[in-house]
């Protein structure tokens, strides 16, 4: 019987593993032992999964790309290219820390954008934005946008990655998607139509304009 999934000749799948249906893994990939992953993930080419790690449904890993044990990736997160995840903060190659790996948890719908840094031990929160080349070392909140480096927070993005500048009556509006937000705490920004967990509906998960036909037009000279 065929399997579930698609992987390229190229890719090294050692068994015992778990690959959900309709994913696909190519060129050069290896996946570890004792792996899960979802269904209906795409891993670019040279893609590591290491040995224990779980991804959730619908993961998209560009190329290049390594996910060490210690990491959990849940639904819906996209991993740019050469991006680097790390579990070990203070590395040294003639200490044996394999029982001292640091958590690193990406949860639900969370970019991290190309070339960007993760060091270990921290949490990505529900559909936040890691900006390319930024180098996080602390936890992210829900709808955090981070850039730089060390990496901090200079705002809100919406679930469809547009940053939230101004607040009509406390509440922000996604250009895109017309979704609405607000601060219920200092620091926490919550959904006013989605549950943080909940799936986009159809109508809502295809996306019609590009990026930059949504942002403010430049000052004029």
């Amino acid at each position: 019987m065929a399997a579930p999934y698609q992987a390229h000749p190229s890719a090294v799948i050692d068994a015992p593993c778990t690959i959900g249906a309709g994913t696909k893994i190519w060129h050069f990939c290896h996946i570890c032992a004792d792996t899960v992953l979802g269904e209906n993930c795409n891993l670019g080419q040279n893609v590591m999964i290491a040995s224990g790690v779980r991804l959730g449904r619908n993961v998209k890993i560009q190329n290049n790309v390594s996910v060490y044990a210690g990491t959990v990736v849940e639904d819906d997160v996209f991993l740019g290219p050469s991006c680097v995840l790390t579990n070990v903060s203070n590395p040294r190659a003639a200490i044996n820390r394999r029982a001292l790996y640091e958590p690193t948890l990406i949860r639900r719908g969370a970019t991290v954008g190309a070339n960007a840094t993760i060091v270990c031990g921290v949490t990505l929160g529900r559909h936040c934005l890691i900006g390319a080349g930024a180098v996080v070392t602390r936890d992210v909140p829900d709808y955090g946008l981070v850039t730089g480096v060390p990496g901090r927070r200079r705002g809100w993005v919406s679930r469809h990655g547009h940053p939230l500048r101004t607040a009509r009556d406390g509440v922000y509006t996604c250009p895109e998607s017309g979704l609405r937000y607000r601060e219920t705490a200092p620091g926490v920004l919550r959904c006013l139509d989605l549950d943080e967990d909940a799936p986009l509906p159809a109508a809502l998960a295809v996306g019609t304009q590009p990026y930059r036909s949504f942002q403010p037009a430049p000052p004029k000279a």
